[in-house]
């Protein structure tokens, strides 16, 4: 009984240490107040950022817009790795971590875990430089390796891309070997029109030249009047005629399913027919009651 008196009554008196509970309480508030001002401060910071980027805006010299929305994506992402790092710092010397000594040995720690960090320390340079050469930016579409869709975010170690059906897709920036960039430069509509074989073509193409320059008064995203190219191809049922127009970065597709609509409307208002499969039935017995009947005519 008395063994056990001497065990519990030293823990007993631990726990019921009112010092230990108020210097538990202050550096529990402490952290809390650290982590606080840490949110507080990214946020603010977040917003001097995007703020000064819409001050440059009106500035006679600024970068482009796409390049803006990459570097202020980019600080972003700086902002807040660097603020919690020093958040992360103040918390273990609160908790009476020797911050001074970690950071002293952080050059040997940092040589040792190089060699087990390559990946991420080659994710950061390959980040540098797809920023520094202007690859490719936040907005842009593009294609890396086999996936494709919007840059989302182009951070210090990954590269944030969505496609179309709404997938985000993560890729190391290290992993970036080959980029295909639609957004750089305009895009072309390519559009084909199948008229029947039947039917005037020199009529159908005359009056789809009477259209085109009408076309961009109606579709902003055209940057010239469509052009049609002329006859693409001739097969037996149809004559196809090849119509394109230059368009603003990834605007073609949009543009070439309003040119379809525009032709398909203005063909069925001069009764042009579009071809449309066919099927010709021919009947044995006819054939040859007929080839028959021409034999006994000619005998």
């Amino acid at each position: 009984m008395k063994t056990i008196e001497k065990t519990v009554n030293p823990f007993f008196e631990f726990l019921t240490d009112e010092s230990l509970w108020t210097e538990i309480g202050k550096k529990t508030l402490y952290i809390i107040l650290i982590l606080l001002i840490c949110a507080v401060a990214v946020k603010v910071l977040k917003m001097a950022v995007h703020n000064a980027f819409k001050m440059r805006q009106k500035a006679p010299l600024r970068f482009s817009e796409r390049r803006e929305m990459t570097l202020a994506r980019l600080l972003d992402n700086v902002i807040t790795y660097a603020l919690y790092f020093i958040a992360l710092l103040m918390i273990l010397d609160t908790l009476g971590v020797p911050v001074k000594g970690l950071l002293a040995g952080a050059g040997v720690v940092g040589l040792a875990v190089g060699f087990g960090a390559q990946s991420l320390v080659k994710d950061i340079i390959s980040g540098f430089f797809i920023i520094f050469e202007d690859q490719f930016a936040v907005g842009d579409y593009v294609r890396i390796d086999n996936f494709e869709g919007y840059v989302e975010e182009i951070g210090l170690r990954v590269t944030k891309i969505k496609s179309w059906t709404g997938e985000v897709h993560i890729l190391p920036n290290g992993s970036i070997t080959q980029v295909t960039n639609y957004s750089l430069h305009n895009s072309l509509a390519v559009v084909d029109v199948s008229i029947a074989y039947e039917e005037d073509i020199e009529e159908a193409e005359q009056a789809i030249r009477e259209l085109l320059p009408q076309l961009p008064a109606k579709y902003e995203d055209m940057v010239a009047p469509p052009e049609l190219l002329g006859v693409q191809n001739v097969t037996g049922p149809e004559v196809v005629l090849r119509i394109v127009c230059e368009t603003k970065p990834m605007c073609h597709i949009g543009i070439g399913r309003a040119i379809r609509k525009e032709v398909k409307m203005l063909l069925d208002e001069r009764g042009i027919e579009v071809a449309y499969p066919r099927l010709v039935l021919h009947r044995r017995d006819e054939d040859e009651q007929s080839a028959v009947k021409r034999q006994r005519e000619q005998s």
